[in-house]
């Protein structure tokens, strides 16, 4: 995915939080488990981004 938004030092571009390798699992039906919390650190991500590049395109739009 190419955009023409750019990250500032005040505004910078969220980043991607790191996958768990199947390994991190301990499969002792934890809860949460890791993928769990990967799952819900991915949503946070999605929205986090959404709301940055409707900012930085907002910018470069006008």
């Amino acid at each position: 995915m190419s955009t023409s938004a750019t990250p500032t030092p005040s505004d910078p571009r969220p980043q991607p939080p790191a996958e768990p390798a199947p390994e991190d699992c301990c499969r002792s039906g934890c809860m949460p488990c890791v993928f769990d919390l990967y799952s819900e650190a991915l949503e946070r991500y999605e929205q986090a981004l959404a709301g940055w590049l409707a900012r930085h395109l907002d910018a470069h739009s006008t």
